[in-house]
């Protein structure tokens, strides 16, 4: 994988890549680990991935085997190689907890948590906690990274706002290069339950990747949560993606997009009136994810966005230099 997330030959290292690494990185989440061989700048010079993440592992020894499996290798050919993670790896059921930092924070605050490397000399970076006086706290694991990795890739984005989209997206406020707080909205999880679990799924093909999205669809679902949800409210709005179906109007076929619009459009209705008075804005994840939300942006009066992929390397590589190992 490349600096922008492009998947290279994982299987073979050369010794070029290995004369040129700084750092060997891991995103560990909790379904997937992805390892990376990091050159200087966070270039990502060779890149692995498994479907083995934390909510998978039991004890040390499992621990121990996966970091084996997939970066002992490099770890054995160049030992001085600082070895960094961020993702659930440093959750409470975690191998080794990193307590949250508290926001406001920078670089700076989340590499001074990581200084003394924890099991086999892994630092692994601490998460981020939000909780104002008044409302509810949020968190966030692993994303925090990305956002250090966009900043160090694009300065520019030192007062923005970011959006990370995903199974749990975050909205970032940023000031001076300070991650000054975020919103969390379950919108990912609450589509795969629902498309996969619920009764709105009886209705839908078992087919859940289209080659294109109806984006017919997806639009109109993203409109009905911009002009009705605050009448209507989100929960009678899903039962209307049943209804529509039962009263054929809204194709089988079309239903997953018009509900993906629908839960994507009330995320946004949240975010665009209380997050987006501060621009830029940039969005950091998947390509075909982030798609989604340009296309539903429009529909807010929103045009102008920052499109990046993957930013984890680079942030990894951001907190190494912060720590002089890098």
């Amino acid at each position: 994988m490349d600096r922008d997330g492009t998947m290279v030959n994982s299987t073979t290292t050369s010794s070029k890549e290995l004369r040129e690494a700084t750092l060997i990185g891991l995103d560990w989440g909790s379904t997937g680990l992805r390892t990376w061989l990091i050159g200087d700048g966070g270039q990502v010079l060779r890149a692995r991935q498994a479907p083995l993440g934390a909510s998978m592992l039991s004890g040390e020894a499992a621990w121990r085997q996966a970091l084996e499996q997939f970066s002992g290798d490099w770890q054995r050919a160049r030992p001085e190689l600082p070895l960094l993670a961020c993702g659930m790896v440093g959750a409470q059921h975690g191998w080794r907890e990193a307590p949250y930092a508290p926001c406001p924070a920078d670089a700076a605050a989340l590499a001074a948590r990581m200084r003394e490397p924890g099991p086999e000399g892994l630092r692994i970076v601490p998460g981020l906690l939000d909780d104002p006086h008044e409302g509810t706290p949020d968190v966030m694991r692993g994303e925090e990274t990305q956002v250090f990795g966009a900043l160090a890739l694009h300065p520019e984005l030192a007062d923005a706002t970011l959006i990370l989209p995903g199974t749990h997206s975050k909205w970032v406020r940023l000031r001076g290069g300070r991650v000054l707080g975020f919103s969390t909205q379950m919108t990912g999880e609450l589509f795969a339950l629902l498309r996969r679990h619920s009764v709105l799924a009886k209705l839908m093909p078992d087919d859940e990747t289209p080659a294109e999205p109806d984006w017919e669809a997806f639009r109109q679902g993203v409109d009905t949560a911009r002009d009705q949800g605050a009448g209507e409210g989100l929960l009678h709005q899903l039962f209307g993606v049943r209804a529509l179906g039962l009263t054929a109007r809204l194709a089988a076929s079309a239903s997953a997009d018009y509900l993906s619009g629908l839960l994507i459009g009330h995320e946004l209705t949240v975010g665009v009136a209380t997050l987006l008075p501060v621009q830029p804005l940039a969005l950091v994840g998947e390509p075909a994810l982030c798609r989604r939300y340009v296309e539903a942006l429009k529909h807010f009066g929103v045009h102008e966005v920052k499109q990046l992929d993957n930013t984890a390397p680079a942030g990894l590589w951001r907190l190494a230099r912060e720590l002089e190992l890098a």
